[in-house]
Order: structure tokens, then C-alpha cells, then sequence
């Protein structure tokens, strides 16, 4: 996920470079909601992972 986030942060910017503001509107809001996500997922595995294992 963190990879996606950063490979449309990479587009947006070069979209943005080039003067395509609606793709790099668009690019930096998928990136942001993809970041968001990973890093929720990322909390969520991790307070899973610490749990003891079932009996």
C-alpha cells in the first residue's frame, strides 16, 4: 500500500510539473486515501501480531 502511496505521489508530482493539475489532483488524493489505508492496516496487523496465541 505504502508503495502505491508513493508511486502516485511520484505522478502527481510529475503531473504537476508538466501543468496536468486534474491528474495531479487526482494522483494526490489516491495517494493520500492509499497511505491512509496502509497505515491503518499496518496499526491493525500490528496490535494483532502481539496478541497471545489462542489456547
Amino acid at each position: 500500500m505504502i508503495n502505491l502511496a508513493v508511486t502516485f505521489l511520484v505522478i502527481a508530482i510529475i503531473a504537476a510539473l508538466l501543468g496536468f493539475s486534474g491528474i495531479a489532483g487526482a494522483a494526490t488524493q489516491i495517494a493520500w486515501i492509499l497511505f491512509v489505508v496502509g497505515l491503518i492496516l499496518a496499526i491493525v496487523f500490528y496490535v494483532i501480531g502481539r496478541r497471545p496465541p489462542p489456547v
